[in-house]
């Protein structure tokens, strides 16, 4: 087998958590295939360790203790350079890497055949999502304001989904058939769509996908319009930052986004039917480029172009929420709080105890 390295750089809200999970629980089976999906030990997922390594290369830190990422992408590619085989190294944060950047990829790989992999969706799917998972990562903005800046090509998200952009970017100097572009089906049944995606991917990495049996069980899926605007203004009174900070992020990114409030059947974010006409022009312009590049395609072209919700469909304003149905969701995530306050450690409470004894003895004085 020839030293390829696959680097999967994003797009972000494409599967991307499905498909790392997935690498992860079958890594060691992966592993005897001479393909190796990375991690530091056996105590970190190749998740975990290979989202640190693509903070450090972008020169972020976020997403834990200051510090945390530091050293990992040199480790990453000490371990690279050792592979017998194969390397599928994936994180969704490397799409809008600045040009400096990718030159330093490309020259930490030399002597490997590096494959460039990106997974696309329709923007009128995408763009709820996107701005979904910047409110549960510590944003504060409404969606119309997330919109305008995404197209103004001002939010992170709007780099991030810029497929011509990062492909030309990341593509720079390799064959067009290194470059492989993997399109996301349209919305299905869950687990029916998922290993579609995986098909794809195991494809666009040169894998069999019988040598990574184990589903994933895991999903970043998305929020309803009550349960983000809980979190948007959960941001706005905490303080919570756009990297957040990690201790508020146990909670509220963990415990109240991706873990309570995610499994509420709560009504979806779409898209106003007033920017359907630019999204479906910027479909336009992405098929154009893909069939002019030369890149590999997999997929169909046809899933990078928006469909319409049928004309008598009522759209509801995600930045008007009732208030009514974000107090049931703000109790429910009380509810969930208190439950997480009662079974915390001894030396919580410890300080809790203290409070009280103190209370007391200040009444009985």
């Amino acid at each position: 087998m020839s030293r390829s390295v696959y680097l999967h750089i994003g797009a972000p809200k494409t599967g991307t958590t499905y498909l790392q999970d997935r690498l992860s629980r079958n890594a060691d089976r992966l592993a005897d295939r001479d393909v190796l999906v990375p991690t530091g030990s056996r105590f970190v997922s190749p998740q975990v360790y290979q989202f640190r390594a693509a903070l450090d290369l972008l020169g972020e830190d976020w997403g834990g203790p200051p510090g945390h990422a530091d050293g990992h992408w040199d480790g990453l590619m000490r371990k690279v350079r050792r592979a017998r085989g194969s390397v599928i190294i994936s994180h969704e944060i490397l799409a809008p890497a600045s040009p400096d950047k990718v030159a330093r990829v490309m020259n930490d790989l030399q002597g490997f055949e590096v494959h460039i992999v990106y997974s696309a969706r329709d923007l009128a799917r995408q763009l709820p999502a996107a701005w979904q998972e910047s409110i549960k990562q510590g944003r504060k903005w409404r969606f119309r304001r997330f919109l305008s800046q995404f197209r103004d090509g001002k939010a992170w998200a709007g780099q991030a989904l810029d497929l011509p952009s990062v492909l030309n970017t990341w593509g720079a100097h390799l064959p067009p058939q290194q470059v492989h572009v993997v399109t996301v089906p349209p919305t299905e049944a869950q687990r029916r769509r998922g290993e579609e995606l995986w098909l794809r991917f195991c494809r666009a990495f040169d894998i069999e996908p019988a040598w990574a049996p184990l589903d994933s069980e895991r999903a970043n899926r998305s929020l309803g319009m009550a349960e983000t605007e809980l979190i948007r203004q959960l941001n706005r009174r905490l303080g919570r930052g756009v990297r957040g900070d990690w201790a508020y992020d146990a909670l509220v990114l963990h415990l109240l986004a991706q873990r309570e409030l995610a499994t509420r059947e709560g009504d979806p974010v779409r898209l106003p039917p007033k920017r359907y006409p630019w999204v479906e022009e910027q479909a336009e312009l992405w098929i154009d480029w893909l069939e002019g590049s030369g890149v590999e395609v997999i997929g169909d072209l046809a899933d990078l172009r928006p469909v319409r919700p049928a004309e008598d469909t009522e759209w509801d304003n995600p930045d008007r929420v009732p208030a009514a149905s974000v107090l049931d969701v703000a109790l429910q995530s009380l509810e969930a709080m208190t439950r997480e306050a009662a079974r915390r450690s001894d030396p919580d409470r410890q300080l809790v105890n203290l409070v009280r004894d103190r209370a007391e003895r200040r009444r009985g004085h």
